[in-house]
């Protein structure tokens, strides 16, 4: 890792130039490669050499059914597959075709070269010259990315030249076998192998294991934690790929019984496991140590690691850390210089990655650990997602994003050495996929990506479409989902390919992508008619005046409680529990507690939600039984015309749920995430997740804002005289055009609770009102849960 800043920089540059391969869509001819022989270098070949032609010959026959020979001298008749790694040339009787500037950018470290000759004639040859064993490997997946295949017929376009090396050194993957994964804890060996392979197809060099961290038993494990670990290692050993392991230490450091046993368990690990590249102790989340202790621990730890992996690194992060702490790591690497810290790794609520790098010494690796896993309550969440999906998709639901995937890394990867994702599932396959591409070459476009994994794995006949139907998946989570019409044209594009292509029905990744197209259309259609049924509800308790309190209550809970009754509906949710009961079959993947033992309602059970109510009747429900208790009419009649009037005030007067992007027409949004994927200049709404998700809070309570940019307000009534309520938490400081506003009375808001502020006379500037926020300083170090935020706002005229 010595020179790992400057490797670094020149392999991103290097990336940017890769070339690409020539057009498949419309080749001028193509090399069959139906009868192919797979030629090998004679010898003992480094072990992610061999691997790639086994792997070449069984990806092959996995697709197209086809059984291609491995062989070391050269057949007499058809096509040839010449693969090699290193730099030394077997004596073969053809030869790779040279051209030296693609020759040199091939012979980077991991680099290949994939040519494809001889179109036309009996003896096509394809040439996959890797700079080393594992170029070799990344070159297999090469040409099967590139491979227009279908039962009984394999080919590949004439003349297909390229010629690359990776832009960023790590490129890698967290895999943990424990419970709080949602797929990975039900895996075999033989699973696991072939997840890492098709990750290492992509460009994927790492695997990050999680060998202790969450100690309960999984109801799906097939083997014991320890053994699948060491399987993990073999894995990674025979495919030349780095092993890494995440261990945090979640107990305080300083208590010498459990450091010792928490070593000794290290030590144990590292002596049973054949490879171990990297230790990367997470300082926290969890964890809670001080940097000068950790440090300490650290370098206690390199020992046993430096005797059974002499060239093993150690790495840390500085989640959580405070300004204080982060300095002291700072100060610490200026006066030390160990030689087995490997770098530091920028996690969620870590220091900024650009500042990190900006004083960390060139010697040390900068490790991205980027959050592709969740959508909420997370690193990245989804920008302004409508509340439904909360409800129902929440926290780990199948969540392609491949256009936001790229936008963070071209933000930070120039930054870095590379990244090692977080992922508890395999249900973000599609994020790993664009993050391993784009770690190789970064200038890759985000439906290029696409369209290989689709023509990958779903071969060339659905490729087009599958991709189109993959980004549009992306599409269904923008903007307000009652008004997102493409929902339906997504699921329409899905549908069509379900029936188009039988072949597929047992493919997990084209199950995923069913679900979630199947999924977020019933969320609509579901919306749709709850959110009409509320609106009658609150139509009937106008009526109350006339035929009573309980009678119009009576009435409204009726009809906010009618489910949706569409045949198509119906047939929508039949075929979502079909899908789920496939994928726990097809990969474990566990969408339902009581069905398919999830470790918990927001890991990923998505099974569980997809009833959720979608409208205001469980808090109804509440409501009207705390109004039926009343002592008077009259006192009922002005408890549910408040509830009636909740987000309809009346004339002259404005309503927004600050969180919900349908209902918050007046809020002030800044950057897109195309440029701001960290929203830092656009604050995205937080999702609250209570009762494990089946709260009977009023549903606008869930959202919240800390803080917005503001509220914008136009043609008032200059003369009029204005309040402003809001609900929410904390202490929010308020500003009118620019004048902080003292509250009606003084104190901190709890959920539920509203706080009031009078408008002044005069503040009204034309008629236009902008009401903004203050940042609360005392609050930066405070756990986010306990930060004030808004969670709706009212602008109320007297």
């Amino acid at each position: 890792m010595n020179s790992q800043r400057a490797w670094t920089v020149a392999w991103f540059c290097l990336g940017l130039l890769a070339l690409r391969a020539a057009p498949i869509a419309t080749p001028p001819a193509t090399l069959d490669l139906a009868k192919a022989t797979v030629v090998v270098r004679p010898g003992t070949l480094p072990p992610a050499e061999q691997t790639a032609a086994r792997i070449l010959v069984e990806e092959v026959q996995r697709r197209t059914g086809l059984r291609w020979g491995i062989a070391t001298e050269w057949p007499r008749r058809g096509a040839v597959v010449a693969l090699s790694g290193g730099a030394a040339l077997p004596g073969w009787p053809a030869i790779l075709p040279a051209d030296p500037d693609r020759d040199a950018r091939a012979s980077r470290p991991e680099g290949f070269r994939l040519v494809a000759a001889g179109a036309g004639s009996t003896r096509p040859v394809v040439w996959i010259q890797g700079a080393d064993a594992r170029g070799a490997l990344f070159g297999v997946g090469q040409l099967l990315r590139s491979l227009e295949w279908g039962k009984g017929s394999a080919a590949l376009p004439a003349g297909l030249d390229v010629a690359t090396a990776p832009a960023l050194p790590i490129r890698g993957h967290q895999l943990g076998y424990r419970h709080t994964a949602n797929s990975y804890d039900g895996w075999d060996e033989r699973q696991f192998e072939q997840y890492i392979r098709e990750l290492a197809l992509f460009g994927a060099n790492s695997i990050e294991a999680i060998p202790f961290h969450d100690t309960r038993k999984s109801p799906h494990m097939p083997i014991p934690r320890d053994a699948m670990n060491r399987k993990i290692s073999e894995i990674c050993d025979r495919y030349g790929m780095d092993h890494w392991i995440w261990a945090p230490a979640d107990f305080d450091l300083r208590d010498a019984a459990k450091r010792a046993e928490h070593l000794a368990a290290h030590a144990a690990l590292f002596r049973d496991c054949p490879r171990m590249d990297a230790v990367f102790f997470p300082g926290g989340d969890p964890g809670d140590n001080p940097p000068e202790v950790v440090l300490e621990y650290l370098a206690e730890l390199s020992v046993p690691l430096r005797r059974h992996h002499p060239k093993a690194t150690i790495w840390l992060s500085m989640q959580g850390f405070r300004k204080v702490q982060v300095d002291y790591v700072r100060e610490w690497f200026g006066r030390n210089s160990p030689d087995w810290l490997g770098g530091l790794v920028a996690g969620p609520s870590s220091p900024p990655i650009p500042e990190i790098r900006s004083w960390l010494p060139a010697r040390y690796g900068l490790r991205d650990y980027p959050d592709i896993t969740h959508t909420v309550r997370c690193q990245f969440p989804v920008s302004w997602w409508d509340p439904a999906y909360h409800l129902t998709l929440g926290r780990e639901p199948a969540n392609p994003r491949p256009v936001f995937q790229k936008a963070i890394l071209d933000q930070f990867g120039p930054y870095t050495s590379g990244f090692i994702t977080y992922s508890d599932g395999a249900h973000d396959d599609v994020n790993k996929t664009v993050w391993s591409r784009l770690g190789w070459q970064p200038d890759a476009g985000a439906r290029d990506i696409v369209l290989e994994y689709a023509r990958c794995f779903f071969g060339a006949a659905a490729a087009q479409p599958a991709a189109d139907g993959i980004l549009a998946l992306e599409k269904n989570w923008e903007g307000p989902l009652a008004d997102n019409g493409g929902v339906e044209a997504t699921l329409a594009l899905w549908e069509r390919l379900e029936r188009g292509h039988p072949e597929l029905h047992g493919d997990w990744r084209w199950q995923l992508c069913l679900l979630r197209a199947y999924y977020d259309a019933y969320t609509r259609q579901r919306l749709l008619h709850e959110t009409e049924q509320e609106r009658r509800a609150n139509a009937c308790l106008a009526t109350a005046p006339r035929v009573g309190a309980d009678a119009a209550m009576d009435s409204a809970l009726a009809l906010a409680r009618m489910e949706i009754a569409d045949p198509v509906a119906r047939k929508r949710r039949a075929r979502i529990g079909e899908l789920c009961a496939d994928l726990f079959r097809t990969i474990r993947l566990q969408t339902s507690v009581p069905l398919y033992q999830a470790s918990g309602y927001e890991r990923g059970a998505v099974l569980d939600f997809v009833d959720q109510p979608l409208n205001n009747r469980r808090w109804l429900e509440d409501e009207f039984r705390r109004v039926r208790g009343l002592a008077s009419e009259g006192a009922k009649l002005r408890e549910l015309e408040t509830i009636r009037r909740w987000e309809n005030p009346g004339p002259g007067s404005f309503y927004d749920e600050v969180g919900n992007i349908a209902k918050s027409p007046r809020v002030v949004r800044g950057e897109g995430t195309n440029t701001d994927p960290t929203m830092e200049r656009n604050p995205n709404p937080g999702y609250w997740w209570w009762d494990d998700g089946k709260t009977r809070k009023r549903l606008s309570l869930l959202t919240s804002v800390d803080w917005p940019i503001g509220l914008r307000y136009h043609h008032l009534d200059a003369s009029a005289s204005y309040r402003l309520k809001m609900t929410g938490s904390g202490r929010p400081k308020v500003r009118a055009n620019g004048q902080l506003l003292a509250p009606v009375k003084d104190g901190r808001i709890e959920v539920g609770e509203s706080m009031e502020w009078v408008v002044p006379a005069g503040t009204l500037r034309n008629g236009d009102l902008l009401v903004t926020f203050d940042a609360l300083p005392e609050e930066a170090e405070l756990n986010w849960r306990k930060q004030s935020r808004v969670s709706e706002v009212w602008l109320l005229r007297e």
